[in-house]
C-alpha cells in the first residue's frame, strides 16, 4: 500500500521549518553553551557568526548547483550533509569545533529556503505565486517561534546539545520525505555556470531586488537580532526577552495568512508599502522604548513587515529574471543575510554600550529609503514572460 501523497507546498513548509528551527536555535542558548564549554561568551558568539556568514555566502553556490543537478536532489544532498554537521555540533567540546560544525551546518541548511522558493517559481503560475510564497512562510514562522521558545528551555532543563540532535534528526527524516517531492522540469540551461550570474549583473531590476534584500537584512533581521538583548537591558530576564522573539514568530504566522488573502485583492506594490510602513513604525517605536510590553508591539510590527514586504520581495525575486531564477533567488537570500551581518558589525559598539535607542533610530533611517525604493520599484516594474528566455534579458 503506497503512502498518501503530500502536497508540494506542505513538503516545502516542512523544509523551511526545519531550516529555520536550526537557524534560530542557537541565539537563546549562547550563555548556556559558553558555561558548558567553559569558554568566553565572545567565542561562542563568534561561532554563531560563522554559521550566519556561511548561511549567507553559500546560497548563491547552491543556486548554481541546483541548475545543474536539479532542485530536489540539491535539497536532499544538502539536508543530509546538514544532518551530519548539526549532529556533530551536539558533540562539540570546544568553541573551535563548535564553530567548524556550525559553519558546515549553516552552509548546508542555507540551500533549503532558496530551493523552496525556486521550486514555487518553477511550478506555480504567476497569479498564484504570491499566495504560495506567503504560505511557505508558515514554516518559517513556526520554526522561529518554536526555536525561540524551546531552545532556551531545553538548554536550561536538559542540555543545549539536545536542540542540535533534534534538528539533525529532523533534517535526516526530510532527506527521505523529500523523495516524494516531484522534481520540476529543468527550464534553465547555461553554457557556463557563471552565465546566470552575469545575466543578473546585466539586469537592472535584478540588481534592484538584490539591493532591497540587503537593506531588508539590515533593517528587519538587524532589529530582530538586537531586540532580545535590548529588552534585557531594561532589567528584564532572558526568558522574557526570548518570549518577545517567539511573539514575532506567532505574528508572522498570523500575518502570513492575512497577506495571502490580501494578495488576491491588492497589487504587490501595496503589500510592500504596508510592510514598509510597519518596518518603519517598528524601528521608531523601538528607538523610543524597549520595555517588554512595547517590545511585543515592535515584534508584532516586525512580523507584519516580514509577512507583507519580505514575502512580496521574495516573490519578485522568483519573477524578475526567469531564465536565471535559481541564481537570483539564491543571491537574494545571500544578500539578506549579508545585510544582517553588516548591520551586526556596525551596531556592535553602540549595542555593547547600551545605546539601543540610537541603533534603532539608525534602523528607521535605513527603513525609509528601503520602503520608498521597494514600493516605487515594484509599482513601475513590468513582468517579463515567465519560462525559458534569454538570460541577458532584464
Amino acid at each position: 500500500m503506497t503512502a498518501a501523497p503530500i502536497a508540494p507546498l506542505r513538503l516545502l513548509q516542512l523544509t523551511s521549518f526545519v531550516s529555520t528551527l536550526d537557524r534560530f536555535a542557537m541565539p537563546p542558548m549562547l550563555i548556556a553553551m559558553a558555561d558548558d564549554l567553559d569558554a568566553p561568551l565572545t567565542q561562542v558568539v563568534q561561532a554563531a557568526g560563522v554559521y550566519f556568514l556561511a548561511y549567507g555566502l553559500m546560497q548563491p553556490v547552491w543556486g548554481v548547483v541546483s541548475d545543474r543537478i536539479g532542485l530536489v536532489r540539491t535539497m536532499r544532498i544538502t539536508l543530509l550533509l546538514a544532518a551530519i554537521a548539526t549532529t556533530a555540533s551536539a558533540t562539540a567540546g570546544s568553541p573551535l569545533v563548535l564553530a567548524i560544525t556550525r559553519g558546515l551546518a549553516g552552509a548546508c541548511f542555507s540551500a533549503a529556503i532558496p530551493a523552496s522558493l525556486i521550486y514555487l517559481g518553477d511550478t506555480v503560475p504567476a497569479h498564484r505565486r504570491q499566495r504560495d510564497v506567503t504560505g511557505l512562510m508558515v514554516g518559517v514562522a513556526l520554526g522561529t517561534a518554536l526555536a525561540a521558545a524551546g531552545a532556551g528551555a531545553l538548554a536550561q532543563l536538559l542540555s543545549w546539545r539536545v536542540s542540535f540532535l533534534i534538528t539533525g534528526v529532523a533534517a535526516l527524516v526530510l532527506v527521505f520525505t523529500l523523495n516524494r517531492l516531484p522534481d520540476p522540469p529543468r527550464t534553465r540551461s547555461h553554457q557556463h555556470p557563471l552565465s546566470p550570474v552575469l545575466a543578473v549583473a546585466r539586469s537592472g531590476p535584478a540588481r534592484l531586488v538584490l539591493l532591497l534584500a540587503f537593506l531588508e537584512g539590515v533593517v528587519l533581521l538587524g532589529v530582530l537580532t538586537l531586540l532580545p538583548p535590548a529588552v534585557e537591558a531594561t532589567g528584564s530576564g532572558a526568558a522574557l526577552a526570548g518570549a518577545v522573539t517567539a511573539t514575532y514568530g506567532v505574528a508572522v504566522l498570523i500575518f502570513a495568512r492575512v497577506t495571502g488573502v490580501l494578495s488576491r485583492r491588492l497589487p504587490t506594490w501595496q503589500l510592500i508599502g504596508l510592510g514598509a510602513v510597519a518596518a518603519l513604525a517598528a524601528c521608531a517605536v523601538a528607538a523610543v522604548s524597549r520595555v517588554p510590553v512595547v517590545a511585543v508591539l515592535v515584534a508584532v510590527l516586525l512580523g507584519l513587515a516580514w509577512a507583507a514586504m519580505h514575502s512580496s520581495l521574495q516573490t519578485w525575486a522568483t519573477e524578475v529574471l526567469p531564465a536565471a531564477r535559481a541564481t537570483v533567488v539564491s543571491l537574494f537570500a545571500g544578500a539578506l543575510f549579508i545585510g544582517s551581518a553588516v548591520a551586526a558589525l556596525i551596531v556592535a559598539g553602540p549595542a555593547e554600550k547600551g545605546r539601543y535607542g540610537v541603533v534603532f533610530l539608525g534602523s528607521a533611517v535605513v527603513a525609509l529609503p528601503l520602503g520608498v525604493l521597494a514600493t516605487a520599484g515594484r509599482a513601475r516594474w513590468i513582468r517579463p514572460a515567465d519560462g525559458p528566455a534569454d538570460p541577458g534579458q532584464g
